[in-house]
C-alpha cells in the first residue's frame, strides 16, 4: 500500500513583546521555558507520526507568532525528529516565516544551519508611510536589509506586499511592483487590502479614518499586477501568489491541492485521513492537553465525502491550474454532480469566467477577479 505524502505545519505561538500584527496578545509570553516547549512540540509531532505510521514528508512550515525567534536548536530538533518519523522527499521544502527586522535577520545564518531552506518575509510595503498605515513595526530600510540578509543565507526567498491601499494610484503601485520584481526573489505573495470584520481596519473605516479602494480601481490594480508579474516571468499560480517555474510554495500547494497536512503546536489545524484536527489555541491549554492525552488536539472532526469534495473545489479553484473533477470525485468517493452546479458551470463558461474541458475545471484570469462569487454559484 502506497502511503500518502504529508506536509507538516509547526505553529510557534510566541512573540517576544506585544506587536501590532499578532492575532491576539496572549501570544506574548515572558520567560518561555525553551527546553519544555521543544519537548512538547516533539511529543505533539510523535502523536501525528503514530497516526500516519510512516510515509513521505514533502514540506515543513514553521509559522505562527514569530517563528524565526524559535531557538535554532528547537528547529533542528524538530527537523531531526521528523526525519525519524517519516521519509523526506529528496527536495523537501522547509520554510520559516519571518518578520523583516534586524533582530530576526541576525538569526538567519543559525536558522539556515538548523535546516531551514526557504524563508517567507512579511515585508507588506516598501515605504514608511504605507508601513505605518499597516501597523508594521519595521521601517522600509530595515525591511530591505532583512531581505538582503535572507537572500544571502537561503536558496529560496519569498516576500509579501499589500496593495490597493487608500489613495494608492495605478502609477504608485506600478512603481512599487516594478521595484519588488527587481529584488530578485523567485516568489511573491501580492494581496489586496481587505476589510475583514472585527479588525482594526474595519474600525478605521467605520470611524471614517480612511476610504477603502473603489472596487473598479482595485480590479484595475489586480489586472496590472497579473500583467507585470507575467511579463517578469513570475506569473500567478494562485490568485495571490506568483512564482518562477519551480519556485512555487510546495507547502501551500499541498493545501490548495487538498493534500494531507499535519498541524502541531497551539492553534494548529490539520487535514489527515478524512479528518480535520485543531489544536488547543491557548498555549497553557495545549500544554495541559499534552500532559493528559499525549497530544494537543482540541477538536477532531470526521469529514463526510460532500464536505471534502467541497473543500477540495474551494481550494483548488484558487489555482491557475484548476482542478480535475474526476480526481476529486475518486478521492472523496463523491458524485460531483451533487456538488457542482452544472447549470452554473455552463452559465459561467458562457460568460468567460470558467473553462471546462472534459473533467478539468478552472477559473479564467478574468474570473479570478470574481472568485468568491463564482465559488458561491458553483457550489
Amino acid at each position: 500500500m502506497v502511503k500518502e505524502p504529508y506536509a507538516l505545519y509547526v505553529h510557534w505561538p510566541f512573540c517576544v513583546s506585544k506587536c501590532p500584527y499578532c492575532d491576539f496578545n496572549s501570544h506574548v509570553r515572558e520567560g518561555v521555558d525553551q527546553a519544555a516547549w521543544r519537548s512538547a512540540l516533539l511529543t505533539d509531532m510523535a502523536h501525528e507520526a503514530a497516526r500516519t505510521n510512516g510515509g513521505t514528508l514533502t514540506s515543513i512550515f514553521f509559522g505562527g507568532g514569530t517563528p524565526s525567534l524559535m531557538p535554532p536548536q528547537t528547529i533542528a530538533a524538530i527537523i531531526e525528529a521528523a526525519a525519524g518519523h517519516w521519509s523526506f522527499a529528496p527536495d523537501i521544502e522547509i520554510t520559516m516565516e519571518a518578520n523583516p527586522n534586524s533582530a530576526e535577520a541576525a538569526r538567519f545564518a543559525d536558522v539556515a544551519a538548523a535546516g531551514v531552506n526557504r524563508v517567507s518575509i512579511g515585508l507588506q510595503a516598501l515605504d514608511n508611510a504605507a508601513l505605518h498605515f499597516l501597523g508594521r513595526a519595521h521601517d522600509a530600510e530595515e525591511g530591505m536589509a532583512a531581505l538582503g540578509m535572507a537572500q544571502r543565507h537561503f536558496g529560496r526567498v519569498s516576500f509579501d506586499l499589500i496593495y490597493a491601499l487608500p489613495g494608492q494610484s495605478e502609477a504608485a503601485w506600478e512603481a512599487d511592483l516594478s521595484r519588488a520584481l527587481a529584488l530578485g526573489t523567485g516568489h511573491l505573495s501580492l494581496y489586496q487590502l481587505t476589510i475583514e470584520p472585527g479588525t482594526r481596519f474595519e474600525t478605521m473605516v467605520r470611524k471614517r479614518d480612511f476610504v477603502p479602494a473603489d472596487p473598479d480601481h482595485a480590479a484595475t490594480l489586480y489586472e496590472l499586477t497579473q500583467a507585470m508579474t507575467a511579463a517578469a516571468g513570475i506569473p500567478a499560480y494562485e490568485i495571490s501568489n506568483h512564482a518562477r517555474p519551480g519556485q512555487e510554495s510546495r507547502h501551500n500547494l499541498t493545501y490548495w491541492r487538498y493534500g494531507d497536512y499535519l498541524g502541531i503546536g497551539p492553534g494548529a489545524h490539520g487535514r489527515v485521513m478524512a479528518c480535520a484536527t485543531r489544536r488547543h489555541r491557548k498555549p497553557e491549554n495545549w500544554i495541559a492537553a499534552l500532559g493528559a492525552n499525549g497530544h494537543g488536539i482540541d477538536e477532531e472532526t470526521p469529514l463526510d465525502p460532500a464536505t471534502r469534495a467541497t473543500e477540495a473545489l474551494m481550494m483548488g479553484l484558487r489555482l491557475a491550474e484548476g482542478v480535475d473533477l474526476g480526481d476529486i470525485a475518486a478521492r472523496t468517493a463523491t458524485d460531483l454532480d451533487a456538488i457542482v452546479g452544472q447549470v452554473a458551470v455552463r452559465r459561467l463558461s458562457d460568460q468567460g469566467l470558467v473553462a471546462l474541458a472534459g473533467n478539468h475545471l478552472m477559473v479564467t484570469p478574468q474570473g479570478m477577479l470574481l472568485l468568491d462569487a463564482i465559488l458561491a454559484e458553483l457550489l
